[in-house]
């Protein structure tokens, strides 16, 4: 009886384990884990893990790197190669999540120095993603530009 017991208890273990792994992740959980890894590069794989193929990438205009991009790949090249390229330390940092259906708004501060110019820089952002089916579709970026523009010159 002991045992029917014990495999029964590990038996119902096992499944609740499995049962939670299977568990489709929530947009809010998608976009904040887009943030939370201890690398860029962890929050890149986690980008790339969810984001739509024809994803629309809009860096508002008078940032330095303002525009719409289409596609993974042309993101990376457009805007998070030249973040790491021409900025030190550059980051968000979230201070907090607003999530309903289909869209997610993360808010909080970027942070860099720009490397020609030495010049740091605080400025506060949104950013409003909208996702389908737990695939990230588009990305919209809101931000006191005039900040950042300031350090690159």
């Amino acid at each position: 009886m002991k045992k029917l017991f014990f495999i029964g208890g590990c038996l119902s273990v096992l499944l609740t384990m499995l049962a939670f792994n299977n568990q489709k992740m929530t947009n809010l959980q998608i976009i904040k884990s887009t943030y939370e890894g201890k690398t860029s590069e962890e929050n890149g794989k986690n980008l790339a893990k969810y984001v739509a193929e024809d994803i629309s990438w809009t860096e508002a205009k008078g940032f330095p790197y303002a525009g719409t991009y289409i596609g993974l790949e042309s993101v990376t090249k457009n805007v998070f190669s030249r973040l790491g390229s021409e900025w030190v330390d550059y980051k968000f940092t979230p201070e907090d999540y607003v999530a309903s259906e289909d869209k997610v708004v993360a808010y909080g501060t970027y942070t860099g120095t720009y490397k020609l110019t030495g010049k740091s820089f605080v400025a506060r952002v949104a950013h409003v993603w909208k996702l389908k089916e737990g695939k990230i579709t588009s990305f919209e970026q809101f931000v006191d530009s005039k900040m950042v523009a300031d350090a690159t010159q």
